[in-house]
């Protein structure tokens, strides 16, 4: 993607790409054209287009995709600053068809605030819930997903007054991560560089547990690992990675404060199938990086305690200056 401007919102955004659980299919946002392309994921891990693809995203500036199933549900930010400002973000579902095509499934799309951003789609480890965060609207989402693709949008609501210890300050969420073992959800407080915790019901309804501070700054992106003791944080500020033990999946305990070299600030994060190594990107997101310098693919060890540490070189990700590198998928 590519912003020479570097402003807040329009590249702040997780799962741009995503795999379906079998790992056959790549699914993968284009924002600039609002469509959304469709790879089928070949035995040698080569790529090749799914007939019909790419496919219209159904609203303006797509920037997530979620699997649940046979449903896609797409993010559409509506903040591209090549595209028009005033046209509204929405959570869009579309049925995904046995060769992995894309059709819409009809009306059902709910729409966010002008302006507020929405920024992952992101899908509970059942299948059954979608949670999404508005992140210059200040309001996390979450919706029970239907038959037929059908989103029940549940009341949105602002992040805990209490993480923030303020009700004047702005109150902003980005990246979540569902705990794969209870029903747990974590998101990202940027601002403050804190974690929230969240329980949730089997409607999706949310309810706040607690806010643990983050050593970085700036915590944005999170992932959990597959049994759910580990949960990483991306934090763009500082350009780190915190590792959390979620053994109590209510109460994670910092364990690491890893820094990534090379310059840049912290974005993405993938753990892969084997969760022994996690990826990370970084981009040139500010103006103090030079240019020509901070985009990059880290690949880092994971060890039989969850901590990390580096495993090979930093890879340079050639890119023409004011090009933002975005997104990863293992498979």
């Amino acid at each position: 993607m590519f912003d020479p401007s570097l402003k807040l919102g329009p590249f702040d955004s997780d799962q741009i790409l995503t795999t379906n659980p079998q790992r056959t299919l790549l699914f993968a946002v284009n924002p600039g054209s609002n469509t959304i392309a469709v790879f089928a994921i070949q035995a040698d891990g080569t790529l090749r287009d799914v007939p019909g693809s790419p496919f219209p995203s159904g609203g303006s500036n797509p920037v997530s995709v979620g699997v649940a199933a046979d449903t896609l549900v797409v993010v559409n930010k509506a903040l591209d600053p090549a595209q028009p400002k005033a046209v509204v973000p929405s959570y869009v579902t579309f049925h995904i068809e046995e060769n992995g095509a894309l059709s819409r499934y009809p009306a059902f799309r709910v729409d966010s605030p002008v302006g507020s951003a929405p920024s992952q789609a992101l899908i509970s480890p059942d299948r059954r819930l979608v949670f999404g965060s508005d992140f210059l609207g200040g309001e996390l989402q979450s919706f029970v997903l239907e038959p037929e693709g059908r989103l029940l949008q549940n009341p949105p609501q602002s992040p805990a007054v209490v993480a923030f210890g303020t009700s004047t300050a702005p109150r902003l969420a980005l990246g979540l991560a569902a705990n794969p073992r209870r029903p747990v959800v974590y998101a990202g407080l940027v601002t403050i560089s804190k974690i929230a915790v969240y329980a949730y019901d089997n409607q999706g309804h949310l309810r706040f547990v607690r806010a643990i501070p983050d050593s970085g700054a700036g915590v944005c992106w999170l992932r959990t690992n597959a049994d759910g003791t580990r949960l990483y944080a991306s934090n763009t500020g500082d350009a780190s990675i915190t590792v959390y033990d979620t053994s109590d999946a209510l109460q994670p305990v910092e364990l690491q404060k890893f820094s990534l070299t090379g310059g840049g600030n912290g974005f993405q994060l993938e753990l892969d199938g084997t969760g022994i190594h996690l990826f990370a990107l970084t981009q040139r997101a500010s103006a103090s990086t030079p240019l020509g310098t901070g985009n990059n693919l880290h690949v880092l060890d994971i060890d039989s305690n969850g901590l990390l540490s580096q495993s090979a070189s930093v890879v340079p990700l050639p890119v023409s200056d004011g090009t933002r590198p975005q997104g990863l998928a293992t498979f």
